[in-house]
């Protein structure tokens, strides 16, 4: 190398650091707000009820009466928030890779089952409810909305924010809306497992939690949507996480906590700062449409059938795509 080519050298050196950082620092304030931003919101809204500014809190509470089912009616979806430069610097980190197996009729609506949950929903959220990977352009005319717990949409201010990045709340009237009222176009994901699936998640475990989910598969039926597998190969690989024996004391009070809260406390630490996780590709492959038909009011016989089509097809979805997504050839996945 030439002493003129030292400079050039060094400023790409400098440069790569800086998008490290910024890679750094876009994941910490996704997890940060993961883990934070609703008990945040919460103690900021009580804080200023005791200031003088308490007209401010007050005013609010008055519009989120007003606004109260607004999650649950389309929310308020802004492609501002979803194209923030912040989220091609949190897929780079990973990096997180969408990827298609098959096409998606923009004449139509779908449910899509997205697992592993992982630890954070790293993988779903990153391809689903930000513009980054480009579920848009690989899926012309489609319009992915993940959808979340339900509580977090009473949350004030957060609920705010979650709503403008395209984030919904997973109940049946929302749903119902998403999928039946607002047009065609809508890929609507559910993350199946939910928190009980997050206690399972561990580097090198392929678990998932669904063999008695069969809620979606009835919603399903009842609108005529059909139903698409999703696996997120290396989402349970970003944290280290201690997993409790079932019936310890530790995890009988993780169960108790997530049936009164909603979601479960895991004990997990990361790559650096205990909050990062490791830097490990996620890679996202979106399956093949599973055909369901309409039925107002489904047989328990019908939701068995479809529920047991779709665990097929997951299962199958995972083996096909392994090898390619960096697991090795014994990988099984575990349905529970």
């Amino acid at each position: 190398m030439g002493t003129d080519d030292i400079p050039v050298a060094r400023m790409t050196r400098e440069k790569t650091q800086l998008k490290e950082f910024l890679e750094s620092i876009s994941v910490l304030q996704w997890v940060l707000s993961f883990l934070l931003l609703g008990v945040a919101c919460i103690i900021l809204m009580v804080y200023l009820m005791f200031t003088s500014l308490w007209p401010l809190p007050a005013l609010y509470f008055v519009w989120l009466v007003m606004d109260w089912h607004t999650p649950e009616r389309g929310g308020r979806r802004t492609m501002f928030v979803r194209k923030w430069k912040v989220w091609e610097h949190m897929r780079d980190y990973f990096p997180v890779k969408l990827v298609k197996t098959a096409e998606l009729n923009p004449n139509k609506n779908y449910i899509l089952g997205s697992h592993p949950h992982g630890i954070m929903c790293t993988g779903a959220f990153t391809c689903f409810s930000t513009e980054s990977c480009g579920f848009a352009e690989a899926f012309p005319g489609m319009r992915a909305s993940l959808v979340m717990l339900a509580g977090l949409f009473r949350i004030p201010f957060c609920r705010e924010y979650i709503m403008s990045a395209g984030l919904y709340p997973v109940s049946k009237p929302s749903l119902v809306h998403l999928l039946s009222k607002s047009g065609k176009g809508n890929a609507v994901v559910i993350v199946i497992g939910g928190a009980a699936e997050s206690l399972a998640s561990s580097p090198g475990l392929n678990t998932v939690v669904m063999k008695e989910r069969k809620g979606f598969v009835r919603v399903a039926l009842e609108l005529g949507v059909d139903l698409v597998p999703v696996y997120s190969f290396g989402e349970n690989e970003l944290y280290q996480q201690v997993i409790f024996a079932e019936g310890s004391l530790c995890r009988r009070l993780q169960d108790l906590f997530k049936k009164i809260m909603g979601f479960a406390p895991c004990l997990f630490a990361g790559e650096r700062f205990v909050l990062l996780p490791y830097r490990t590709p996620i890679t996202t492959v979106v399956g093949s449409p599973i055909s369901v038909p309409k039925r107002v009011t489904p047989t328990d016989e019908e939701v068995d059938h479809y529920h047991r089509l779709y665990m097929e097809a997951l299962s199958k979805l995972f083996h096909e795509h392994k090898v390619s997504c960096g697991l090795s050839e014994n990988h099984k996945l575990q349905i529970i």
